[in-house]
This record gives structure tokens, sequence and C-alpha cells, in this order.
């Protein structure tokens, strides 16, 4: 049996490479919203709550949505991953103390892998706990650097990354399980030092453990299930890994 935890999921996003102003967690994969696809895969494990972060267009979303029974909260401006976490701090307190963190933009990810997630977390006793995989072509990733010992040390988003740290094939997913306390305590710790002026969620994992918690890995089944979905292409390569997974289209009426 899965342990008690509540979802944050991402879903603030535009989607400027999508070439609509639709926001991107509704952009449809055989028919049916990726968010849609996203809190399917959560149902099974049966989280006592669910956050929905919103943004772009959110009315949209949220109506989308209303009938999931999630938690809205609206992150305006957006300032990265670790940005949207801080602003729906007030709902995670209402929580279980574990949260799983997700991006609305997932489809591909499976309800085992997440349950191996949040048993991995349990089972070594984490205060936070990241699912990575190896890609042959990890371009547009944060790469997950590891100590002398096969250890995490920290994630490095490619854009602030030395040549070395992007010649790294493990990738972050952007799928995390964290203890309430200890997040609270990193979320506090964020600066927006980096290129992209923003809060990232990634570097809670770096301070974590500088302060003595312990980080673990857990490996994604397949690589598909690393990818988000950003441009038009990506969004038919997902449906085509979806129907190969035996996905049926959704019907509209």
């Amino acid at each position: 049996m899965t342990p008690a935890f509540q979802a944050v999921v991402l879903a603030a996003g535009m989607g400027k490479r999508m070439g609509s102003d639709l926001p991107k967690v509704l952009h449809p994969a055989l028919g049916k919203a990726m968010v849609h696809h996203v809190l399917d895969r959560l149902d099974p494990l049966a989280p006592e709550r669910v956050v929905l972060v919103v943004g772009h267009k959110e009315g949209l979303v949220r109506e989308a949505c209303a009938s999931r029974g999630v938690h809205f909260v609206t992150q305006k401006p957006q300032h990265g991953t670790g940005h949207a976490v801080q602003v729906a701090w007030e709902e995670i307190a209402r929580g279980p103390a574990r949260v799983l963190v997700l991006a609305g933009d997932m489809p591909l990810v499976r309800t085992e892998t997440l349950r191996r997630l949040l048993e991995r977390h349990e089972r070594e006793g984490n205060a936070a706990t990241f699912l990575s995989g190896a890609l042959a072509d990890p371009g547009g990733y944060g790469r997950v650097v590891r100590d002398g010992s096969g250890s995490f040390s920290k994630i490095v988003e490619e854009k602030d990354a030395t040549p070395e740290e992007r010649a790294v094939s493990e990738v972050n997913s952007g799928i995390y399980c964290f203890e309430r306390a200890p997040l609270l305590a990193a979320l506090d710790s964020l600066r927006a030092d980096n290129k992209q002026q923003e809060y990232y969620l990634t570097d809670t994992l770096a301070f974590l453990r500088g302060v003595g918690g312990r980080v673990g890995i857990e490996a994604a089944t397949h690589e598909s299930e690393l990818m988000g979905v950003n441009t038009v292409a990506q969004l038919a390569e997902v449906e085509g890994l979806l129907r190969a997974a035996g996905v049926a289209a959704e019907r509209r009426p």
C-alpha cells in the first residue's frame, strides 16, 4: 500500500513553442488534455490531496479540471518551478507530510513508476527522492551530477552547465518526492542567481544534501517517461507512443 501523500501538479505554463495561446497542459494527446493523462496516472495511487498550480489562462485550466477534486493555486508571475511550490505552500501545509511534485505536461509517466518512487522514498527514509533516467541525447534536460561514490551531488540545468556536465547522460525528470518540513527549509534557501533568473526546484536537492538530508534516486522504467512536451513535434511523438502503449483515443462528443 502506498504511504499517505499529496501531489502538486505544475500546470501554469503557456508553452510558447506550441504555436497556440492555449495553456500548455490543455493541449490534447489522443483527444485528452495532457494534464488529465497525468491526473489519471495519479488516481490509482490515491493521493489524499492534489494541488494544481495554474497561471496562464488559468480559467481554462480550472474549468477543465473542475470535476477532478483538485485544489487550485495561482502562480502569477511565474518565476520557475521552485517559485511554483512556494506559492502553493498554503495548500501544501493542509495535506500529508509527504509531497509528490510533478509536471502537468508529462503524459507518458507511469503509475507504477510513481509508486516505485514513493516506495523508495519511504524505504530509504529520504528527505527527497527524484526520478532520473539516461538519454542518448540529453540536450535540454538538467543533468544529474554524482560524486565519486555514485551518490547524488546536484542537478545542473543545461544553460548553467559546464561542458563536462553537459556530457553527462543521466537527466532529471522533474518528478520529486519530498518530506514537507525539509522541503520548506529548502524552499527558503532558493536564490534566482542563474541564467534564467528563476527559482529552480532542483536546487532544493543540493541544499538538502548539504544539510545532511538523504537524497535518493529512482530510475524511470523507460526513457519516454522523461519526456515533457514543449513543441507540436514532441506532442505528436507522445501521441505515437501512447498509441503504441495501447491507449485509446478519446472520442469527442
